[in-house]
């Protein structure tokens, strides 16, 4: 059985970092994986933030986050980390971790993903 934890949510300045966490559990291995975040905000859909696929590395960032959040992994503990520079009021919402278990690359769709974190909060204030 996959699980995702996430960590790291909080409330922050604009201007200020935070770094989400997900630590996977229920498999042991990269091969056709992808995990990443999407967030949700009041009244919207759920948006892809970020995306990494597992055995190679290759990244994809939203375009309203690129070049201020980084998705990276650390194989050895099985997590995955979002790290937000920079923040905007616009980036309040709810983070969630996504799991793809069996799958040749990320999709930037939440409904390919089988498996998700509880969500984390991650408030902005201007």
């Amino acid at each position: 059985q996959v699980q995702l934890v996430e960590s790291g949510g909080g409330s922050v300045q604009a201007g200020g970092s935070l770094r989400l966490s997900c630590a996977a559990s229920g498999f042991t291995n990269s091969v056709r994986k992808c995990m990443g975040w999407f967030r949700q905000a009041p009244g919207k859909e759920r948006e892809v933030v970020a995306l990494i696929y597992l055995s190679s590395s290759t990244t994809y960032h939203a375009d309203s986050v690129k070049g201020r959040f980084t998705v990276s992994r650390d194989t050895a503990k099985n997590t995955v980390y979002l790290q937000m520079n920079s923040l905007k009021a616009e980036d309040t919402a709810l983070y969630y971790c996504a799991a793809d278990v069996s799958t040749v690359s990320c999709a930037r769709v939440a409904g390919s993903y089988d498996y998700w974190g509880q969500g984390t909060q991650v408030t902005v204030s201007s």
